[in-house]
């Protein structure tokens, strides 16, 4: 297939080249004439199973021939079946041995590192790992490193170094990945430096950046018929720029710079390097001008002297589109829409980006036009349905469970996922209601159940529904929090909990573990399994980030069926792939290149000193994508200006080419970049007319007029109030029967607190009946305690609100001793019911007194507690009728088991920072008056044309109420006339 060569063979292909197709269409033209074995007797090395695929589908499109074997370079095992090599370790082994052992150094050395650090360190020690054994870098060359201007943190950093020589020396029998690869890779050169294969050997489309990779090719490249064919190589830069490349320091970030070093390995120049195809790119000037713009910092002067010889710039530059949106929202519209327009022309297209969210923000854009993109990357495995299950499941173990994690899991779709899930989720729906009506803070078995009780009374089903119950009692409400244990313990008690929960009752066959997302959630269980015993003891904390980070790291492919030409693809999906139109995305420093990330062990110096990678290796790779995909045939450059409210910088490639631009006037470069831009601009107007939005009429402020029947009947004496001041929301509860539902989670606010209060003074006041002793602040705060303990599952509110109840219980106490030597307490909130029929009108009015003395002439005071200032009396004669209806209920003889009475004084009693008693104006709004000026009230809104005005009389613009989104404040205010609306 070659013929011989004095040196080694090393093909390239130019940027802009579909790899794949050029790889294939050059093969074959060099087997022509062959026998059709020959053909079959060429292993080619690919570093992808997608590249690999893509081959074999360009093979299959004809004509009819023998394949060459086609491999992996992680499958190299098939070259020298008689090397023997160990198999390796699975890598979660060697994570959770990693773990243990940095584990025991920190309990020894506690001052090394903060324990919350343990699965970092043992993370970023991994990849030390992985790095230094595929750079053939040893433990002892990094302990023998020159540290003496270093500081303290090298000291720290051996410790843990010293942890990766005594485990690469303690695993030579089970290599890990990486270190068995070289094995490998060293084994074929001993055994090609003896036998070379005499059959064509050509590796293709790695750029060597890896020293296992790179030892690879070139073995291969010195082999009598072997060859590496290298993707992207920039054939328009000159020999005295390819020469620069050679110092590491300053040229890693290079996307030539890999190339470089395998040549000079070789020995080997720039112009020994041959073109792999006939096949010229897409774009030749646009090609020259990316590689002048993309050359070394040291020798950006060569702008000066090769730009003006730049031909064409207009012609380079027109398919290409530069987008500069506002905000990430707006790039993601326009690429969708962009890539809209390809789906409707059958034009292929890929969005290449290494930015996750966006390419998520462009998948939900694409979703308003039913168009499901063909991701490479798929989802990660914990955002799936069975991940997010697990990751709730475990979270049972870490924290006392909550009524929305209850929650969250029961409304889970993998929860009682079996034949009978319909009645689960009315099950559900009954106990969310009840907890947000009655509260369940911390459910547990006993209050659950009791909970349970009191939904499943009068209702027919009672019995299946309390069986239920019990199951969700005992399978999740059970849960035992904050144990240790063993790794193994763990993933048993994981596994048979959720496979409880996912089964119901009756552990019928459910879906926890079908289709793609649970398959694999079930192999990542099934592996972390197999080597849990080499894991140590964890808390449930642990062990849940440990099941979370395993799940993250694996990714799931959509199972519906996407959209043939609309791809989106990773920068290494992007190398053997090709599209018509191709768009690059998230262009910004930091995202594309990403910033190197911090290394905890070696600078970069030592680094460099050591052979290991240096952190601009990335960005070279980086720089090779991009260099690769803009040489396509249509290309779509974006950015976001602004991101989380900063500005975003541009990325460096996109800075260069636009400076570049810029500064060649002579060559029309300006114009080509108003040109980019101004296609951009084209599209960015497309985005802003889809974004914009219709402006629909004000809404009027609402004044709805029921017909009699539907107009409320019986109130309490507490909603008067609001009819006064909001008769909307009466109309909202009690005409529409809307009710707000209170959240799942309860808080300790306000209206809890002053249940609370109202319970306490009740349970004091009683026990002094019974032992006028008991009337100390000593008892008011023991009973208090006792009653709060029971109700309020929050520490801290709970010591907050004794404490404010104990800057006022001696003066509550002194008050006390007044009020019972001036009458007897007979009734409170339970039993003081009270209903007044205004018959003539057919209107009932309900009260709830919270405390009825009795006083020796016969009359009674009427006590309301408040915890927070109680009205004064010009607003209670007004607006806060309360206490005057509720005298005036008692003197007509509403109270049926207390009879008439004269009402002597109607109080409220303020607990708030500064209690105060005050007095109902009884004098000045007498009970005849009351009950009149309530008749005319309720007539006049039993009248079909009286109104419900929304906020009629609220005391501000900023109350806030129950029903102010459904009368839709805001789009008018209390300025604004009422609309009344005749309903029928």
């Amino acid at each position: 297939m070659f013929d011989p060569s004095p040196t080694p063979r090393v093909f390239g292909a130019a940027p802009g080249l579909d790899f794949p197709k050029a790889l294939v269409d050059g093969l074959t033209e060099r087997m022509k004439g062959r026998p059709p074995e020959d053909m079959a007797r060429v292993d080619v090395i690919v570093n992808t199973r997608r590249m690999a695929r893509r081959m074999r589908d360009l093979f299959d499109q004809g004509p009819a021939l023998l394949l060459p074997r086609i491999r992996l370079l992680t499958d190299l095992a098939g070259f020298a079946p008689d090397i023997k090599i160990p198999p390796s370790m699975p890598p979660l082994r060697r994570r959770l041995e990693l773990i243990r052992l940095i584990s025991e150094l920190l309990d020894r050395q506690p001052e090394l590192a903060p324990r919350a650090s343990l699965y970092g360190l043992a993370d970023s020690l991994a990849a030390l790992l992985d790095e230094m054994q595929g750079e053939g870098v040893s433990a002892e060359t990094i302990a023998a490193l020159d540290v003496t201007d270093q500081s303290g943190h090298w000291a720290r950093a051996q410790s843990f170094i010293n942890i990766a020589q005594t485990y690469v020396s303690f695993s030579r029998s089970e290599p890990d990945p990486e270190a068995r690869q070289r094995m490998i890779v060293e084994g074929l050169q001993t055994h090609w430096n003896a036998t070379p294969p005499a059959h064509p050997v050509i590796l293709a489309g790695s750029t060597g950046s890896r020293g296992t990779t790179l030892m690879l090719m070139k073995a291969i490249a010195a082999l009598p018929q072997g060859a590496v064919i290298l993707p992207g190589f920039d054939f328009d830069m000159p020999t005295p720029v390819w020469s620069a490349l050679s110092d590491a320091m300053t040229a890693e970030d290079h996307p030539q710079f890999r190339f470089h070093k395998l040549l000079a390995a070789l020995d080997m120049g720039r112009g020994d390097v041959k073109n792999w195809t006939t096949e010229t790119p897409y774009a030749p000037h646009r090609n020259a001008l990316v590689s002048l713009a993309l050359r070394p910092a040291p020798v950006t002067d060569a702008w000066l002297d090769e730009g003006p010889g730049l031909q064409d710039l207009m012609g380079a530059t027109a398919d290409i589109t530069l987008v500069q949106t506002e905000t990430p929202r707006d790039e993601a519209l326009a690429i969708a829409m962009r890539l809209r327009e390809a789906a409707e022309t059958n034009q292929t297209a890929a969005l290449i980006t290494p930015d996750r969210l966006l390419t998520r923000q462009v998948a939900a854009a694409l979703d308003r036009w039913n168009i499901l993109p063909d991701d490479s990357a798929g989802a990660p495995l914990h955002l799936s349905a069975p991940g997010r299950f697990l990751r709730h499941v475990a979270g049972l173990f870490v924290r006392p469970l909550d009524a929305e994690a209850l929650l969250t899991i029961l409304k889970h779709p993998l929860c009682h996922s079996t034949d009978t899930r319909g009645q689960h989720q009315l099950n559900t729906q009954r106990l969310e209601l009840r907890i947000r009506r009655d509260g369940l803070p911390y459910p547990t078995p006993e209050t659950l159940i009791a909970l349970a009780a009191k939904v499943a009374e009068k209702r027919d089903d009672a019995e299946a529904f309390m069986d239920w119950a019990a199951w969700v009692a005992n399978t999740i409400c059970g849960v035992h929090v904050g144990v240790d244990q063993s790794l193994v313990d763990w993933v048993t008690q994981i596994e048979t909990l959720a496979e409880k929960i996912a089964g119901g009752p009756q552990r019928h066959d459910h879906e926890l573990w079908k289709k793609k997302a649970g398959q694999l959630a079930r192999s990542v269980l099934d592996v972390l399994a197999e080597n849990a015993e080499y894991g140590s003891e964890m808390s449930a904390s642990d062990f849940a980030d440990l099941l979370g980070a395993l799940l993250a790291a694996e990714e799931v492919r959509d199972r519906d069926a996407p959209h043939p030409g609309i791809m989106i693809w990773g920068t290494l999906e992007a190398r053997v792939q090709g599209a018509d139109l191709v768009i690059l995305s998230g262009l910004n420093e930091g995202t594309w290149p990403e910033a190197p990330k911090p290394d905890p062990w070696l600078n970069r110096a030592m680094r460099f000193d050591a052979g290991l990678l240096l952190p601009e290796r990335r960005i070279g790779l980086s720089a090779h994508d991009f260099q690769q995909a803009i040489a396509a045939k249509e290309v779509w450059i974006t950015r976001a200006v602004r991101s989380d409210d900063a500005e975003t910088v541009p990325s460096r490639w996109l800075n260069r080419i636009q400076n570049l631009l810029g500064g060649l006037p002579e060559q029309n470069g300006p114009d080509a970049l108003k040109s980019m831009m101004a296609r951009g601009d084209t599209w960015l107007a497309k985005v802003k007319a889809l974004e914009t939005v219709v402006p629909s009429p004000k809404a009027d402020r609402p004044s709805p007029r029921p017909p009699k029947a539907a107009r409320p009947h019986r109130l309490s004496v507490t909603e008067i109030k609001r009819l006064i001041r909001d008769p909307y929301a009466v109309y909202a509860k009690h005409t529409l029967e809307l009710r707000p539902l209170n959240p799942i989670v309860q808080s300790p606010d306000a209206p809890l607190r002053g249940i609370l209060i109202h319970e306490v003074m009740e349970h004091f006041v009683e026990d002094i009946g019974k032992d006028p002793n008991l009337l100390t602040a000593t008892h008011l705060m023991q009973t208090a305690g006792r009653i709060l303990s029971e109700n309020v599952p929050w520490p801290a509110a709970r010591t907050l609100w004794l404490a404010r109840l104990g800057r006022v219980a001696d003066w509550f106490v002194t008050q006390e001793h007044i009020r019972q030597l001036a009458g007897t307490p007979i009734a409170f909130e339970k039993e003081a019911r009270g209903v007044l029929e205004l018959a003539n009108i057919g209107f009932s009015l309900i009260g709830f007194a919270d405390r009825i003395d009795a006083r020796p002439d016969g009359s009674v005071v009427v006590y309301d507690y408040k915890t927070g200032k109680p009205p004064t009396a010009p607003q209670q004669a007004k607006f806060e009728k309360q206490l005057l209806l509720e005298a005036a209920m008692l003197e007509e003889g509403a109270f049926k088991h207390i009879g008439p009475r004269p009402v002597h004084d109607a109080v409220f009693i303020g607990l708030g920072s500064s209690p105060a008693e005050v007095r109902a104006p009884l004098t000045k709004e007498p009970a005849p008056k009351v009950i009149a000026e309530l008749r005319d009230l309720i007539t006049a809104y039993l009248s079909p044309d009286q109104g419900f005005t929304s906020k009629r009389m609220e005391m501000s613009d900023r109350e806030v109420g129950d029903y102010d989104q459904l009368a839709r404040f805001g789009e008018w205010d209390s300025t604004d006339a009422p609309e009344p609306e005749d309903l029928t």
